[in-house]
């Protein structure tokens, strides 16, 4: 290969390697303000759930208050229409919400204004329907894109990415509980699902599982859980 040609081949590869990250690297700050962890002094874990709510999100709830822990649930707009009193109880219950879309697209290639509409339409369905208006923003599939900085600007939302990704729409329960178990370290925020993307009566018994099993394992580690926001205070 003549040295031009070298050169322009490494430099599209670096170019693609470098739009990869940006739109999925979970510290990647290029297309919108972003975090993927708190504050790494303190001994505290966020939990998050994504997909929510779904028919099985009140079981959820229980294990939470039963082991006294705050959480933080992403919501989907349409998800929240189809539930709207489920969307309550988690408000209700004192867990922080966030804005996780209206219909939970891959953004990767859409328009600017199709990726504002999708957060806009998302928080204006969970403020309705839940009496909360959003601050945090997780996209879905940890997709982002063109278009996503100036749409949290205008929505004033602050993106989040995730620490430890528990994998619990595939793998069983044990895997995903040994996965958290194994994988905390302080300030960080594990990432979960209460629903599958859209689709009702999603099947989360793994997520149920080991959230019920982590839990106890992980404060028996000495760790303390908390929402997203105040996992971040400290360093915000």
């Amino acid at each position: 290969m003549p040295y031009g040609g070298l050169i322009a081949g490494s430099a599209g590869i670096l170019a693609s390697g470098a739009l990869a990250h940006a739109v999925r690297g979970r510290s990647s700050r290029v297309f919108g303000p972003s975090v993927y962890h708190g504050d790494r002094s303190r001994p505290v874990l966020a939990l998050t759930f994504d997909d929510g709510p779904s028919e099985s999100t009140p079981r959820l709830l229980e294990i939470l208050a039963r082991h006294r822990v705050p959480a933080t649930f992403f919501l989907c707009g349409q998800n929240t229409e189809r539930l709207p009193g489920i969307a309550r109880e988690i408000a209700a219950a004192g867990h922080e919400i966030g804005n996780h879309s209206y219909s939970h697209p891959r953004f990767d290639f859409h328009s600017s204004q199709s990726i504002y509409h999708e957060l806009a339409r998302a928080q204006e369905s969970i403020q309705h329907h839940a009496g909360t208006r959003p601050r945090l923003f997780r996209a879905p599939y940890g997709v982002r894109w063109f278009g996503m900085r100036g749409a949290q600007k205008r929505l004033d939302l602050l993106g989040v990415m995730w620490t430890v990704l528990g994998r619990d729409w595939r793998l069983p329960a044990d895997q995903v509980a040994g996965l958290l178990f194994r994988s905390s370290r302080n300030g960080d925020i594990l990432c979960l699902h209460d629903g599958r993307e859209t689709r009702a009566n999603p099947d989360i018994r793994a997520t149920l599982e080991a959230v019920d099993s982590a839990i106890p394992r992980l404060q028996e580690r000495g760790f303390r859980f908390e929402t997203v926001s105040q996992i971040l205070c400290p360093i915000q």
